[in-house]
């Protein structure tokens, strides 16, 4: 074997890596492609797939066949159904070519079309080909998908149908938003040219094991195989030695393959194989799994709230490499390699010991989901004070930032933190991240939108303040103020004498969200802000609901809360959601953590009955929404909701504002039907925040089952409904600090008469 040689010495211009496609451009149009196909049910069904088939075979490729002229493909796209066939098939080279030559004596191509406006263009044309040549054939795939139930559905091609099923799944390996993203996919390119360099290598030393492309290489390996005529003049040196040496997508692969492919890369490219955005995903090998449900979102609707600041996260990964040097200190059971953020949660720090990383090779030290605000990552070499738990001594560090990465070749940046110890660092493109919102407690407020208290008082000649609100500020991910909530709760004028605050009747208590931050005048005293941008408003429940809501977004919802006939279990809420100024729309509630937040039931010891009670408390506080439409019949989860603790993950494409008003309008309505006080309403002070920076719930998350560190709390680093106590706990105990506060509240603010009547009373 060659010395090692750098992915960027592998060049365009080298005849053994020759790629004539633009693959960044192509393999974004595919990305865009297979989330289409992934999202589109119907096209799955076996009576669609089966006819999807037949049009391809009998219509499509003849119809292609012809208007080809020489080697150049024609500016022509077939159908949706066609298309997703025809990719399949071409991800079989072998059996691609073989098809075509059998029935048309020459390899058909794909055109290279790459924009939006030229693939209207292609479609269009496609459908007058079509019209002219098969006037009795629809150019759409018309198919009943009730007829998939049928058993009795004939499959003709069996073998390209069973490539199809295979094939399905390939969809959700790439849905990774900053896939589409340029840079990654440049840097996926020459990753890609570093692979068949790498098969090159092997076959001139004649090693015979199969080669195990990672994500980011799959990608660009299935784009270049979805051209057939680029493919086959690109590898027409190699193609026949090339077949049988990598894993292909939907074979099980062996431990021994992944670690032998892991250590020809390193020792070809002296760089860790594994990288951000580019692990080793097949079936039969397991990787860490992502904390963060990480959806693409194709608009994001909130930009018309402007307090609202977007969330933008990356994928991080930290290897290492420790080398024997003469003369150095060897004594390593006491040096651990510490990592940390730059800004943001100082708690966090996870330490490896040096001991642990092997000589020579490359070993993962942590993968982790950053936000941006985060800034980069610091990695310290640091003496322990004669063990593990003892206070330690910094030896050195060495600083990886986003943006000197988001710069670098490969988005890979290395660093030489001693003589011994070399650190490598990858990140993915940073992109847009489901919104992190939750609602603390904050002062009473008036009619006007200013907290009742002296202070405003004093301010306005003691002109007695009119009407009594509950108040919730919502905090960003950041700790930013970005809404505040009201609930109406009383009327009346009060001054420092003897009324008696007068509750309003329930249809009386709505509810508003405005948008910006408080406007301080003194101290933590101050207005809200004017803007309002979402309300609720009680209304009569129909027949066999007990609760019911009409929100200005549009939405009207129903909950009921019955009791259960189990004597374990708690009262069974339901809910409905409905749109009334769009019917198109559909909307679903659906109690617990659904879909991609499902959690998993853990292991207990305790009792059967007490294990089912506890899980039933841990979710009840939770509602998914979900946004259904005619593509996907089963839905979307759009966002998460605990409204026991009112914290909401919402992706861009929800509204904000509608998912708040949701969990205010459910916590509201459970308290006055158990008569209880579920979501600590009854706290009208606000509650002393962490202080930024110490630890910033959503701002790091590592799989819990890959951070075996003692330094660091995996509750912290979980996604935050994995345990959503810790994210709200972060100062005091809610529970433990009410009845201290209770005891402080001014007699302008209203007892607790005014504010139990219609929760526990």
């Amino acid at each position: 074997m060659s010395a090692a040689r750098t992915l960027s010495e592998i060049s365009e211009v080298e005849s053994t890596v020759r790629l004539s496609l633009d693959l960044v451009s192509a393999a974004k149009r595919n990305i865009g492609f297979l989330r289409a196909v992934s999202e589109s049910q119907w096209l799955h069904e076996k009576a669609t797939v089966v006819e999807a088939i037949r049009r391809y075979d009998e219509l499509w490729m003849p119809l292609i066949s012809d208007l080809t002229v020489g080697l150049t493909p024609p500016m022509v796209l077939p159908p949706f159904d066609i298309e997703w066939i025809w990719f399949c098939h071409t991800l079989n080279p072998i059996s691609y070519r073989n098809y075509c030559e059998t029935r048309f004596s020459k390899l058909i191509g794909k055109p290279m079309i790459f924009n939006e406006e030229n693939e209207e263009y292609a479609l269009v044309r496609c459908q007058d080909q079509w019209r002219q040549r098969y006037p009795t054939e629809s150019f759409e795939n018309e198919t009943d998908s009730d007829s998939s139930l049928q058993p009795d559905t004939v499959v003709k091609n069996e073998h390209l149908f069973n490539l199809v099923q295979k094939q399905r799944f390939v969809c959700n390996k790439f849905q990774w938003p900053y896939m589409s993203e340029l840079v990654y996919l440049i840097a996926a390119r020459q990753r890609y040219k570093g692979f068949l360099y790498l098969l090159l290598q092997r076959f001139s030393d004649g090693v015979s094991s199969r080669l195990v492309p990672t994500l980011d290489i799959l990608l660009m390996w299935i784009t270049h195989q979805s051209y057939p005529t680029v493919y086959a003049e690109d590898m027409k040196e190699m193609e026949a030695d090339i077949m049988g040496k990598i894993a292909e997508i939907w074979d099980t692969v062996k431990e021994k393959e992944v670690e032998d492919t892991k250590k020809v890369w390193e020792r070809t490219f002296d760089q860790p194989y594994e990288k951000a955005g580019g692990a080793i995903d097949f079936h039969g090998v397991p990787r860490v799994k992502s904390p963060a449900h990480w959806l693409v979102s194709d608009s994001d609707v909130n930009t018309k709230y402007k307090s609202l600041l977007p969330r933008f996260l990356l994928e991080a990964c930290v290897s290492a490499k420790f080398s024997k040097v003469k003369d150095i200190d060897d004594d390593l059971k006491f040096k651990v390699l510490r990592l940390r953020v730059v800004r943001c949660h100082r708690q966090l720090k996870i330490d490896k010991h040096i001991s642990d990383f092997s000589m020579d090779s490359w070993k993962k030290h942590s993968q982790l989901y950053c936000e941006f605000g985060t800034k980069g990552l610091i990695l310290e070499l640091r003496r322990l004070g004669g063990g593990c738990f003892k206070a330690s001594k910094l030896e050195n560090t060495a600083s990886f930032l986003w943006n000197e990465l988001l710069r670098a070749h490969s988005l890979t940046l290395e660093r030489q933190i001693n003589k011994q110890l070399r650190i490598v660092a990858s990140i993915t493109p940073p992109v847009q991240a489901p919104y992190l919102l939750k609602c603390v407690p904050d002062r009473v407020t008036d009619d006007s939108g200013a907290m009742v208290s002296d202070v405003i008082l004093k301010m306005n000649n003691y002109r007695p303040q009119e009407g009594r609100w509950l108040s919730r500020t919502v905090l960003d991910h950041a700790g930013r103020e970005c809404f505040v909530v009201r609930i109406r709760m009383g009327g009346g004028f009060w001054r420092r004498g003897g009324e008696t605050p007068s509750a309003v009747k329930w249809e009386e208590r709505i509810i508003e969200v405005r948008q910006g931050s408080w406007s301080y005048v003194a101290g933590s005293i101050g207005r809200a802000p004017e803007k309002v941008v979402g309300t609720a408003t009680p209304k009569d429940p129909p027949e066999n609901w007990e609760a019911a809501w009409s929100f200005s977004t549009g939405e009207d919802l129903l909950i009921s809360c019955q009791a259960s006939s189990s004597s374990s279990s708690l009262p069974d809420l339901r809910f409905c959601l409905t749109n009334l100024t769009s019917p198109d729309s559909t909307t679903k509630l659906l109690k617990g953590r659904k879909m991609q937040y499902q959690v998993k039931k853990a292991s207990s010891s305790s009792s059967e009955e007490e294990t089912d009670k506890d899980e039933q408390e841990e979710e009840e506080g939770f509602v998914t929404l979900i946004r259904v439409t005619e593509d996907n019949p089963e839905g979307k989860a759009t966002a998460l909701l605990n409204w026991k603790l009112l914290i909401v993950e919402v992706l861009p494409e929800e509204d904000a504002v509608l998912a708040i008003l949701i969990c205010i309008s459910i916590l509201r309505s459970v308290s006055e039907l158990r008569k209880e006080d579920v979501g600590k309403l009854l706290i009208r002070r606000r509650l002393k925040e962490a202080k930024n920076g110490e630890r910033d719930w959503g701002s790091v998350m590592i799989d819990s089952t890959s951070c075996s560190s003692s330094s660091i709390s995996s509750a912290y680093v979980e996604a935050w409904y994995l345990n959503p106590k810790a994210v709200i706990s972060s100062s005091s105990d809610l529970v433990a600090r009410q009845p201290e506060i209770s005891a402080n509240y001014s007699p302008v603010e209203g007892g607790d008469k005014l504010y139990k009547r219609g929760i526990i009373t």
